[in-house]
């Protein structure tokens, strides 16, 4: 089994920290704000036939950003992927985004169409994609407005309730352990600078439509009717393409790295 070894990229206003390991075809897997950490399971096992990248976004975990107060537009970490694609080398890439990640894989693909031969979106939370697009914007500014009002946990609780995804523990849940410095840094840069850009982001469909790879939207199989499983749905159908189903949830390829890596091998074949 191969060992990732880590890498620094200084990059316009950041330094990025990635890894890579494996060989083969490239495939890189995107999140946010989730990074490296958080797809180790499933890049362990793609690493057997692929040469894997993974990075930490802009202003999470290892990748230092000089402007804290800078927001974190699909744009700009879109820029950052393709500049860690053009540093690793190896041609057009396979691209895994979920959640966030997939927001910026869908940037990627329409500012850098060249470095992606496939772009499998995994539940990407576009608000603006829905039926009741008007409703879901002002849910998240609603979210936002509680993080700046109230605070972390509060705006955990209005964002697990509207979208169901689990929120961690916060100070004064019952859990086994309050939340750790680094998660409380990365839900503050989360909320006061991702929700947003992020979740209503417009995707440039015609440049999608015009760009030589292939995009595809995934959902879960145990997500159904849920915030991100919906605006997966309503993607695919913009795209004019099947929704791939994976197994799990939001997090399926952390739950279920197995069965996740075996469909998500098959896509990008």
């Amino acid at each position: 089994m191969s060992v990732p070894t880590g890498h620094l990229l200084e990059v316009p206003g950041a330094r990025l920290y990635y890894e890579v390991q494996g060989a083969g075809p490239v495939v890189v897997l995107v999140g946010h704000p989730m990074g490296v950490s958080g797809f180790a399971g499933i890049a362990r096992l793609l690493s057997e036939d692929h040469t894997v990248v993974s990075c930490d976004p802009r202003g999470f975990a290892r990748s230092a950003i000089q402007d804290p107060d800078q927001d974190a537009e699909p744009d700009l970490l879109a820029d950052d992927v393709g500049r860690v694609l053009e540093a690793v080398g190896g041609g057009p890439a396979h691209v895994f985004g979920s959640s966030g990640g997939a927001v910026t894989g869908l940037a990627l693909v329409a500012r850098h169409p060249g470095q992606v031969r496939t772009l499998v979106a995994h539940e990407p939370p576009l608000a603006l994609l829905l039926p009741d697009a008007e409703q879901a914007r002002a849910r998240f500014q609603e979210i936002y407005d509680t993080y700046r009002d109230q605070g972390i946990g509060p705006a955990w609780q209005r964002f697990a309730a509207f979208t169901g995804l689990a929120a961690p523990p916060q100070d004064g849940d019952a859990a086994p352990a309050p939340p750790s410095p680094d998660e409380v840094a990365t839900s503050r840069r989360f909320f006061a600078h991702g929700l947003l850009p992020i979740t209503l982001y417009q995707p440039d469909f015609p440049a999608l439509q015009a760009a030589p790879g292939r995009v595809m939207a995934a959902g879960g199989t145990t997500s159904v009717g849920e915030f991100p499983w919906r605006t997966a749905a309503a993607l695919a159908d913009r795209l004019g393409t099947p929704l791939v189903a994976f197994p799990g949830g939001h997090a399926g390829f952390a739950s279920h790295p197995v069965e996740f890596a075996a469909i998500l091998r098959r896509c990008l074949a």
